[in-house]
């Protein structure tokens, strides 16, 4: 069978560098850090006292305070992405065939912060037990894609992936694979994570996964540097309107990017820890490339995973290196958690669209905070370090890899 054409005809993001798509790019390009003290809750007694939250974030600036009560913060950034995507794309009801369209979101924890609220009060409480009747449909992750389902009128088919940090590009692939199919005409995707609360902070802890660089927040997340001492968790989410390239042409919207191929992989080696050989970032890279029918040569960006860990780091690059051969030092690489933070299941949605505006604008955001080179990372690689690049992106890739060892990865292609 043939496979039909997909293109993005619509972005939305709410970040800790911006609450909306411009801003966002803008404060990428010129390498801001989102890293600020914590204040979401009293983080004193933590390890780790600072997060990229997003800022000055009020709500009912884009929901109303009753719908909003009934959502929990990651459904609230998912439907504030969506919706800023669903503008960008030219869309309203009367242009979509609702039987044809649906939302295939991402999120790899959902409502924590509902979850936690209840439990605690439920904890501290006296005599009969009282829960918020909203508490399962706001705690539970599909939530997301329903709410934006219902706010749309969108009756194809919607539901979230749960892949860990891989989520929201579990996603994005889904959608991809539904629309070239010929299932789909249209998908809204994405994902979103709000998990900067008490629970989300000192269970990574417990984990030894964040940096306890509480002295300088902005500096903490540095990929491929030495001084390397753990990612940063950051919050909010991002949306792109996935079309069938035919549907898109007919009614004239502009195309940001055509995507053009995907990889999906599992290390099968550790619940946390990735595969020492990369073998899993490999294969994810090789099968996306494939998919597309590209040589690696042709890649011009890939927004890596690239977390700011001691052992995440250096085993994508291998894999980057052991696939790419002589061509390795060729193509720009960048790790935007530098500034964004990770935002776990939602962290490949806000890279994708960095991908997407890299292709746009012919600009390779930068790695940021690097002070000092790791003698096990090799220095023939570009990674982009400190300062944005100008480039002609033609092709872009854009890993996630996820807790259980779950592998994701995207092609995007500019468009003809």
């Amino acid at each position: 069978m043939s496979f039909k054409r997909v293109v993005i005809t619509g972005i939305g993001a709410i970040t800790p560098l911006g609450k909306d798509v411009p801003t966002f790019w803008s404060n990428l390009v010129n390498g801001v850090s989102g890293a600020a003290p914590i204040t979401r809750f009293d983080a004193e007694k933590f390890r780790t006292r600072f997060a990229c939250e997003v800022k000055d974030f009020e709500v009912t600036d884009y929901i109303p305070r009753q719908e909003a009560r009934k959502m929990d913060t990651f459904t609230q950034f998912a439907v504030i992405a969506a919706d800023e995507a669903m503008r960008d794309a030219g869309f309203d009801q009367e242009k979509i065939n609702p039987d044809r369209a649906g939302v295939i979101w991402g999120s790899g924890i959902g409502g924590l912060k509902t979850f936690e609220e209840e439990v605690i009060n439920f904890a501290e409480g006296t005599g009969q037990p009282r829960f918020n009747p909203f508490f399962i449909p706001k705690m539970i992750a599909d939530s997301a894609s329903g709410v934006i389902s219902i706010k749309y009128g969108l009756r194809g088919p919607t539901f979230i992936t749960v892949s860990a940090c891989a989520s929201s590009t579990n996603a994005i692939i889904d959608a991809y694979n539904y629309i070239r199919l010929g299932i789909m005409d249209v998908c809204v995707s994405g994902g979103s994570e709000a998990a900067v609360t008490q629970a989300g902070v000192g269970g990574v802890n417990a984990l030894k996964a964040l940096s306890e660089r509480n002295e300088s927040p902005e500096t903490a997340s540095r990929p491929y540097d030495k001084g390397r001492d753990g990612f940063v968790l950051g919050e909010g989410g991002a949306a792109l309107i996935l079309e069938e390239y035919e549907h898109a042409k007919a009614r004239g919207a502009k195309m940001y990017a055509e995507v053009v191929g995907m990889g999906l992989s599992s290390d099968a080696y550790h619940i946390t820890a990735p595969h020492p050989e990369g073998i899993g970032a490999y294969n994810v890279m090789k099968y996306a490339l494939e998919s597309a029918g590209i040589a690696p040569g042709e890649i011009d960006y890939i927004n890596t995973h690239g977390t700011s860990t001691p052992l995440g780091d250096p085993q994508e690059l291998l894999a980057i290196e052991r696939l790419f051969g002589e061509d390795a030092g060729k193509v720009n690489i960048s790790s935007t958690k530098s500034m964004t933070g990770h935002l776990l299941g939602g962290a490949g949605a806000i890279e994708s669209v960095a991908c997407i505006l890299a292709i746009r604008d012919g600009i390779v955001p930068p790695t940021i905070n690097h002070f000092e080179d790791d003698p096990e990372i090799n220095p023939a690689l570009n990674l982009t370090f400190n300062k944005a690049q100008k480039r002609e992106v033609n092709l872009a890739l854009s890993n996630t890899f996820g807790f259980g060892g779950h592998n994701a990865s995207v092609v995007f292609k500019k468009p003809e």
